[in-house]
């Protein structure tokens, strides 16, 4: 661009000095100097410079003391310009290295009418030839927010060395350009410039921020190649590149390999382990970096507070607490820290520890007054709470934003303050809150829900230029609470036809609606979805259901849904089963499924699960532990408690345990062996290879066995390639469920893979004349939908 659309007024004691120096210099003008930017520059204009106007900025009462100044007038910055001519023949050189400091003081303090004065000036100068000039000229513009400015500059530059290339991805990425610090980086490599590892480090930086792991690893194969890996600075950068891409075995296998940490890398990845959602691990590391004599700094103990926060544990965040004191920090706390604290303890309900710590803090940001607002309002403390919010406002040094207004308006939804809550909304169109969040508007929705104020929250959902799932849920949920059973289920399918996904929020929002006979198949429907979605193992999911299946008269349904989840059912699942049948009169029914609850306890069931959840996550040695705590506890174990740990055994290769627990079933624990237990067992004996034993085991059972215990020999016969043996068991599952093809099609399997080729196409013409097929994968469709 040549001009600017309108030339701005410059007052003529800002033009004088500059005007002077441009023209009376005895410096030529380079107009075609490789590195002018066509920015300012347009040859029909003969060196007419067009300039911004400027704030004063700067004083100097010699050039190489400049001292900034916002009351103190621009002309006075270029006075040594000015008397340049007047100088003698050593002024070229003295002019360069004037406009050399001109340039590094005013990065200093990066603004856009500061680059468009600075520029020309330097041009004029031939200072811009000057790499480290021009690299600080092109983050001055970045800086001040004119990317495209930044990338003119450095398109006009010919030769480029690395530190302008590094200074460009940088510009990229401070102004959120991440892609482009990524092309940037390729064309770098393209071009043969060479790089060092602060190009990797900020490239490195750019992927954090667009989680971009697959390009992260190039870039870490690259910095291996080039064995950088010694730079502890680059690894740093590896390990939060890899924990907030969700990576932390990576991460932690990079910082493990650091030999030299320092306390960026501690930090890093105890801030990799609460971004994974890993507080233990966020503690451990700050427990190993005490050990090794480094002291923890405010991102170490903020990391460390956060994580006990996470697990409610008090105690350890006051040790942490007192640390931070010993550290000598009690006076000077880092406001990060302090915030933490008051997060900490407000959540272990601890408010006065809380508000002792906010009184505590010199100078508060909004994140201090939010967390003690909040702290009050989870607290249910809503006097405490508003007056805080009022504090905040009189004393005028941080104003409420949108976290403020969402940490208030649920304590008025709560509480039903609907006056209040209005107040809040007025001050949020003030500032413009639920124009810029969607968390402020949601937030109102549902105060005027709870407070059956539907009007104002349809006013309010209509009026949304774009609605997120939390926005549809909100209003869902208002009008199937408020009684609102047709509206509530219009807004559903309208849900369905915009996005065809709906949360398992959106499926308890929308049960509630269901409370008739008449939405019966509406609500069956809704049960299709949970099913689709693989909601089918949450308990809060499968406590609505029965729920909405006992209001709507089905009483049948509910009891066959809460017989399939009966092991695993949580207190809330037996009550809603049993108070739907008092309900309905089915007084046998309820007394029957209470004294099963005393039998089936939910504490057993939690033990079940926790048991189930070790042997997932393959650690066989702490279920164990955790069944022998259960015992030590006084907890009978149940038959699904069994199942649990014989799977574990079986999953992990444990036989001799496995076979001890199922051998001291009954003698030891009182449970009886069943079907599901001797599948166990032939699962665990087939996995380890020990076919035999698996065999006589099935043929010392006492009772008959039924076809699941064959069927898991047959599994371990296919996967060992156990011709003879798969063949015999095959047809003793032939003769006990001739019509399940699932055991034709594994032995067809075992020929196929031993290349019994005849033996294969015999069994295949043998299923094609049964008419034999495998049940193949089905979907659900939607009833009452539309």
């Amino acid at each position: 661009m040549g001009t600017w659309a309108v030339e701005p007024k410059i007052t003529q004691a800002v033009r004088t000095p500059i005007t002077t120096f441009l023209k009376r210099s005895s410096l030529p003008f380079h107009r075609i100097h490789p590195n002018r930017s066509p920015r300012f520059y347009n040859s029909s204009h003969k060196n007419q410079h067009v300039l911004l106007p400027i704030k004063p900025f700067v004083s100097v009462h010699r050039a190489g003391h400049l001292s900034f100044h916002s009351s103190a007038h621009l002309s006075f910055a270029f006075l040594p310009f000015d008397k340049m001519s007047q100088r003698e023949q050593s002024s070229e050189n003295r002019g360069f290295f004037d406009a050399l400091d001109l340039v590094k003081f005013a990065a200093m303090r990066p603004d856009i009418v500061t680059a468009t004065i600075v520029h020309p000036l330097v041009l004029k100068v031939g200072v811009l030839a000057h790499l480290p000039t021009s690299t600080s000229l092109l983050m001055i513009y970045a800086r001040a927010g004119d990317f495209d400015g930044s990338v003119a500059l450095f398109r006009e530059i010919i030769y480029k060395d690395v530190v302008l290339w590094n200074a460009m991805i940088t510009a990229c990425i401070e102004n959120r350009f991440f892609g482009a610090a990524i092309d940037f980086f390729v064309e770098m490599m393209k071009g043969g410039s060479g790089f060092d590892s602060g190009t990797l480090v900020i490239a490195i930086s750019g992927l954090t921020h667009t989680k971009g792991l697959k390009q992260g690893r190039v870039l870490h194969g690259l910095s291996v190649k080039a064995g950088m890996l010694s730079d502890s600075v680059l690894c740093n950068a590896l390990v939060y590149m890899y924990a907030q891409c969700s990576d932390l075995s990576s991460s932690e296998s990079i910082f493990e390999e650091i030999h030299c940490r320092d306390l960026v890398s501690w930090n890093s990845v105890m801030t990799g382990c609460l971004h994974n959602n890993n507080p233990e691990k966020c503690l451990h590391y700050l427990k190993r970096m005490n050990a090794c004599g480094k002291q923890a700094d405010d991102v170490s103990l903020s990391c460390a507070i956060a994580a006990s926060t996470s697990l409610d544990e008090l105690v350890i965040g006051q040790v942490i607490h007192g640390w931070g004191i010993k550290f000598g920090y009690e006076k000077s706390f880092h406001i990060s820290v302090a915030n933490s604290l008051i997060s900490l303890y407000s959540q272990c309900g601890q408010i006065e520890a809380a508000e002792a710590v906010f009184r505590g803090i010199f100078q508060k940001d909004v994140i201090s007054w939010n967390s003690m607002i909040d702290g009050f309002a989870s607290n249910g403390m809503i006097l405490e709470a508003f007056d805080l919010l009022r504090e905040m406002q009189l004393k005028g040094s941080v104003q409420p934003d949108t976290v403020t207004v969402v940490a208030i308006i649920p304590l008025c939804a709560e509480f039903t303050l609907l006056r209040e809550g209005r107040c809040v909304h007025g001050f949020t169109v003030r500032r413009s809150m639920g124009l810029l969040d969607l968390s402020v508007v949601n937030s109102l929705m549902d105060l005027y829900m709870k407070c059956n104020n539907l009007k104002a929250a349809e006013q309010l959902f209509n009026a949304m230029a774009y609605k997120d799932l939390v926005s549809w849920n909100t209003m869902i949920s208002g009008y199937s609470l408020n009684g609102h059973s047709r509206e509530a289920q219009i807004l559903f399918k309208e849900l369905l036809l915009l996005s065809s996904y709906c949360s398992l929020s959106t499926l308890l929002a929308i049960l509630p609606s269901c409370h008739s006979h008449s939405s019966l198949q509406f609500g069956k429907s809704i049960h299709c979805w949970q099913l689709k979605l693989t909601f089918s193992s949450n308990n809060l999911a499968i406590n609505s259901l029965i729920h909405m299946y006992v209001n709507c008269g089905d009483l049948k349904s509910s009891v066959l849904l809460f017989s399939a989840i009966s092991a695993t059912a949580d207190i809330s699942c037996w009550n809603t089963i049993i108070a739907g049948c008092l309900r309905k009169g089915h007084f046998w029914k309820a007394l029957e499924n209470f004294n099963l609850m005393r039998r089936e306890s939910h504490v057993i069931a939690a033990w079940n699960s926790m048991i189930s959840a070790f042997g997932f996550h393959s650690n066989g040695q702490k279920a164990i532990q955790v069944f022998h705590e259960m015992i030590e506890s006084g907890t009978r174990p149940s038959k699904s408690t069994f199942i649990s740990l014989l799977s574990t055994c079986s999953h992990l290769g444990l036989v001799d345990e496995g076979q001890w627990y199922y051998n001291h079933m009954l003698d030891e624990f009182g449970v009886e062996p069943e079907t599901e237990h001797h599948v166990c067992i032939v699962d665990m004996l087939g996995r380890s290879g020990r076919l035999n034993e698996a065999y006589e085991f099935i043929e010392r059972m006492g009772t008959k066995p039924e076809p699941g215990v064959w069927g898991a020999l047959l599994s371990a016969c296919n996967y060992h390639g156990d011709l003879e043996m798969g063949r015999e068991v095959a047809e003793t599952l032939f003769s006990l469920e001739p019509e399940n093809a699932g055991y034709y099609v594994s032995m067809f399997n075992m020929y196929v893979s031993a290349g019994r080729w005849s033996d294969a196409a015999e069994l295949r013409r043998v299923i094609q004349e049964k008419g034999l097929k495998k049940p193949v994968g089905y979907s659900l469709i939607d009833v009452g939908i539309g």
